[in-house]
């Protein structure tokens, strides 16, 4: 996993997290570059996005582990006319599978529109936004291209 942390702009504009008891501790491991995610005890499947139980045997024993922090972009859209001027135009937002088969809905960067793919092989890049809050993004992985 890349613990790489991008520099944000100067002045950050977009919106922040609000965590809850129950995502506060995905964004605590942000802030240590560290992407968490929650394990059942019960099936040992993942859980994202952090809730009480597990969706897939309703257990309620979850525990937070460290993810790989690679995976495939499912899907994505461009954005050309964002909501608010706090987002520079255009941005990718797309929905990426990770390895332990959870999916994140999340921006991607250092990539131009025309060079993401379904498929494409992607790993987390941490952007320090503000001092109580670090934001995961995704980049394509060093010579990434479409899975076969």
């Amino acid at each position: 996993m890349s613990t790489e942390a991008h520099a944000a702009p100067e002045q950050w504009t977009r919106p922040l997290p609000h965590p809850t008891a129950i995502s506060r501790p995905f964004w605590d491991g942000c802030r240590r570059h560290e992407l968490l995610i929650q394990q059942c005890r019960a099936c040992g499947r993942h859980v994202f996005i952090p809730q009480a139980f597990c969706p897939h045997c309703l257990a309620t024993e979850l525990d937070w582990t460290r993810a790989v922090g690679t995976g495939s972009v499912v899907t994505f859209t461009v954005v050309w006319r964002p909501q608010t001027p706090a987002f520079e135009v255009p941005y990718v937002i797309a929905i990426v599978q990770l390895d332990e088969d959870v999916d994140l809905v999340t921006n991607l960067t250092d990539v131009t529109p025309e060079q993401v793919a379904i498929g494409m092989r992607v790993e987390v890049r941490f952007v320090d936004v503000a001092p109580e809050a670090t934001l995961p993004f995704f980049a394509p992985l060093d010579g990434a291209g479409v899975q076969q």
